[in-house]
C-alpha cells in the first residue's frame, strides 16, 4: 500500500511539473516573439530580463523532473569493472481498472449465457492485469508482459465489437513526461504493454556485466529486442495520445537502442597491430556517428523539451568520447607501427589513407616523420574531444553522481595526454599538421529483433465461450432449441467439421427439416451437454445414441446466414408480387413491359438491405 501511495504521488508530481514546464515554455515563446518584433530598446531589455527568469525557472523545473524520470543510475550493472553506463527506460505506469461488470454484461447480451458462470475467468484476467502493472525486472517479468499482451488478442476478439465500445477507459502515464492519457480503444492498452516490453529489455540490457563475453552478448540481445519492440510499435500502432508512443519518440528510441548495440559490439575490440588499431578507430567513429544521429532525433521540436537532460548529456558525452577514441587509435597506428618501404606491398599506407575522410595535406605517409606529425595531430584532436566530453559530463547533475563514467572519461583523456607527451619533442619546429576526420566503418551491423510473441504460449482464458471462428464479438447469431426424433430413414441430416460441428445438409421432408434445422447451423449442445469444442465423431455418437423420445439440440445460425436466407425469401416474394401486378395491368402496359418481367436483383433486395 505504501509503494502504491508513493507511485501515485510521483505520478501527480510529474504531471504537475509538466504543466508548469509547458506554461513556462509558452511564456518563453511569447517573450522571444516580442523580443524579435520590437524595436524599442527598453522593451528589449525588459523582455531579455524576463527571458533570463523564465530560462532559470525552466532549468530548475527540468532538474526536478529529471530526478523523478531518470532511471539511469538505478538499472546499471553492479560489476566493479569499468563500463560506460547505458540508458535504460522507465516503464509506463497504469491505473488499476475493474472490467468485471462490462465483461459480465457483454457475456449476457452478446453470448446469451449466464455471466455468473464466468466469474472465475474474469477474476483470472483481472489478476493477470494487476500483476502486469508491476513486473519483475528480469525474464519472468518479460514473460508476464508477453502473456498479458497475448491474452489481449483473445480479449479483443471476444469482447470488442467493431461498432461498439466496452465502456472501459485504459489509463496510462507517459514514461517521459508523466502526463496521464486514456482511451477506450484496446489498441492503446496493447501499445502501452508493448512499450513496457521494450523498456524492460532496456533495463535488462543495462544491468548486464559487459566486462565478460556472455554479458556483452546478453546486453546486445536485450537492446536488439528493445529496438525491435519500439520499431514494431511504431509500424503497427498509430495515433497514440502519449508523447512517448509518438512516431518521433519511437524513432529516437530505435536509434538509441541501435547505438547501444554498437557500443556493446565495440567493447570487444582489440588493438594489437596496425590493422587492428585502424579497424578499432573506424568502429569508434561509427559508434560516434550513430550517437550523433540519436542526438539529432532527440533535438526535434516535439521531443527536445521533454527528453531527460541526462539522456541528452550521455549521448553528447559518448559522441565526443568515441570520436576521441577514433583519433587516438589512428594516432597509435601512425606512431607505433613502422612501415618498411622495401618489404611493404603498399597495403599499410593504403589502409592509413583509407581510414581518413580525405587525404592528409602535404604529407607522405610512407615517411616516418610525416606519419609522426599526423599522429600528433590526431592525438591533439583526441585530447580536445576528451576534454569536451569531460565538460559535458560536469554540466549534468545526474551524470556527476556516476563515478564510473567519470573514471572512463578521465582514463581516456589521461591516456591520450601521456601518449602525446611521449612523442612530443621540444626541437620539433615543423608546421603543425591538420588531422582529417576518421572514416567510419563497421563490420558488425546491429540486427533488430522484432518481438516473438509465440515464445510465451498461452490458453485463451475465456476458452469456454467457444471457438473464436464462431463465438467472437465480430459475429452475431440466432439461437434455437430443436428436438429430433429418429425415423426409420434416420435423422435426415449430414454433419461436417469440428468445434463446433456444422450441419452440412438437411434432407427435405426428413425429421431434421421438420424440426427446423437448416444447412449452415452449428450444434452447440446435445441433450444439455456443451459440444462447442466437440469433435465430429463425438457429436455423431451422441446423435446415434438418442432414445425413443429423441434428442434435444441447441443450435445457432450466424447472422450472415440469416441475412442471406431472408434476402432470398424477400427476393422471391417481390418477384411474385411484381409479376402479379404486371399481369393485372392493362394490355398496353403489359406489351410495353412484358408479362412476367421483374426488376434487377439489386433493386429488388435494396429495400430490405436498406432497412437492415
Amino acid at each position: 500500500m505504501h509503494v502504491y501511495v508513493c507511485v501515485c504521488y510521483r505520478d501527480q508530481r510529474r504531471a504537475k511539473l509538466n504543466q508548469q514546464i509547458n506554461r513556462e515554455l509558452r511564456l518563453r515563446t511569447g517573450a522571444e516573439n516580442l523580443y524579435r518584433a520590437t524595436t524599442n530598446q527598453k522593451v528589449k531589455e525588459t523582455v531579455s530580463l524576463e527571458l533570463s527568469f523564465v530560462n532559470s525557472n525552466l532549468q530548475l523545473l527540468k532538474e526536478e523532473l529529471e530526478e523523478l524520470n531518470s532511471s539511469m543510475e538505478v538499472y546499471q550493472t553492479d560489476s566493479e569493472k569499468v563500463n560506460v553506463p547505458m540508458i535504460p527506460l522507465g516503464l509506463k505506469e497504469t491505473k488499476e481498472i475493474d472490467m468485471t461488470i462490462p465483461l459480465q454484461d457483454f457475456i449476457s447480451e452478446h453470448y446469451g449465457e449466464d455471466a455468473s458462470l464466468y466469474m472465475a475467468e474474469i477474476k483470472e484476467f483481472m489478476d493477470l492485469r494487476q500483476a502486469m502493472r508491476t513486473p519483475s525486472r528480469n525474464g519472468a517479468g518479460l514473460e508476464l508482459l508477453m502473456e498479458y499482451y497475448n491474452q489481449l488478442y483473445f480479449l479483443d476478439q471476444r469482447f470488442f465489437a467493431p461498432h461498439k465500445t466496452l465502456g472501459v477507459h485504459f489509463h496510462w502515464y507517459d514514461s517521459l513526461t508523466g502526463v496521464p492519457s486514456f482511451q477506450r480503444a484496446l489498441a492503446f492498452e496493447k501499445g502501452s504493454v508493448l512499450f513496457n516490453i521494450g523498456a524492460l529489455y532496456t533495463q535488462i540490457g543495462a544491468r548486464q556485466d559487459r566486462s565478460t563475453m556472455p554479458g556483452i552478448h546478453n546486453a546486445i540481445d536485450a537492446f536488439q529486442r528493445a529496438a525491435g519492440a519500439f520499431l514494431y510499435l511504431q509500424e503497427n500502432f498509430s495515433h497514440a495520445p502519449s508523447l512517448d508512443m509518438s512516431s518521433p519518440a519511437l524513432s529516437m528510441l530505435v536509434r538509441l537502442m541501435v547505438a547501444q548495440v554498437k557500443k556493446c559490439l565495440y567493447t570487444s575490440k582489440s588493438s594489437d597491430d596496425l590493422m587492428s588499431n585502424l579497424k578499432a578507430a573506424q568502429e569508434a567513429a561509427r559508434v560516434s556517428d550513430v550517437y550523433s544521429l540519436v542526438l539529432q532525433a532527440m533535438s526535434v521540436p516535439l521531443l527536445k523539451d521533454y527528453v531527460p537532460f541526462s539522456w541528452i548529456s550521455v549521448v553528447q558525452v559518448k559522441t565526443q568520447h568515441f570520436r576521441a577514441l577514433a583519433h587516438y587509435y589512428t594516432a597509435i597506428a601512425l606512431c607505433d607501427y613502422m612501415i618498411d618501404k622495401d618489404k611493404d606491398d603498399g597495403s599499410g599506407v593504403k589502409a592509413l589513407m583509407q581510414v581518413h575522410t580525405r587525404p592528409p595535406d602535404r604529407l607522405c605517409l610512407q615517411e616516418p616523420e610525416d606519419r609522426l606529425r599526423l599522429g600528433k595531430a590526431h592525438l591533439r584532436k583526441a585530447i580536445i574531444r576528451h576534454e569536451e566530453a569531460l565538460r559535458l559530463h560536469g554540466v549534468c547533475k545526474m551524470l556527476r553522481k556516476m563515478d564510473i563514467l567519470q573514471e572512463v572519461l578521465s582514463y581516456g583523456h589521461t591516456r591520450s595526454l601521456e601518449k602525446y607527451s611521449d612523442i612530443d619533442q621540444e626541437d620539433d619546429f615543423c608546421e603543425i599538421a591538420e588531422a582529417p576526420e576518421i572514416q567510419s566503418h563497421t563490420h558488425q551491423k546491429p540486427d533488430i529483433q522484432p518481438p516473438d510473441f509465440s515464445l510465451v504460449r498461452i490458453t485463451d482464458i475465456f476458452h469456454r465461450l467457444g471457438p473464436l471462428s464462431v463465438f467472437s464479438a465480430r459475429n452475431r447469431w440466432v439461437g434455437r432449441h430443436v428436438c429430433l426424433i429418429r425415423e426409420e430413414t434416420g435423422l435426415g441430416l449430414t454433419l461436417r467439421g469440428d468445434s463446433p460441428v456444422l450441419v452440412a445438409g438437411v434432407l427435405p421432408g426428413g425429421c431434421a427439416a421438420e424440426a427446423g434445422l437448416r444447412e449452415g447451423d452449428y450444434i452447440v449442445t446435445v441433450n444439455g451437454s456443451d459440444c462447442k469444442w466437440a469433435e465430429h465423431a463425438e457429436v455423431v455418437r451422441a446423435l446415434k445414441s438418442c432414445s425413443e423420445r429423441g434428442v434435444e439440440l441447441d443450435v445457432i445460425t450466424l447472422h450472415s446466414h440469416e441475412v442471406h436466407t431472408w434476402n432470398i425469401i424477400l427476393t422471391f416474394f417481390v418477384f411474385c408480387k411484381y409479376s402479379l401486378i404486371l399481369n393485372l395491368m392493362p394490355a398496353t402496359r403489359s406489351k410495353e413491359v412484358g408479362t412476367g418481367a421483374c426488376l434487377p436483383l439489386c433493386y429488388i433486395t435494396f429495400p430490405f438491405n436498406n432497412t437492415q
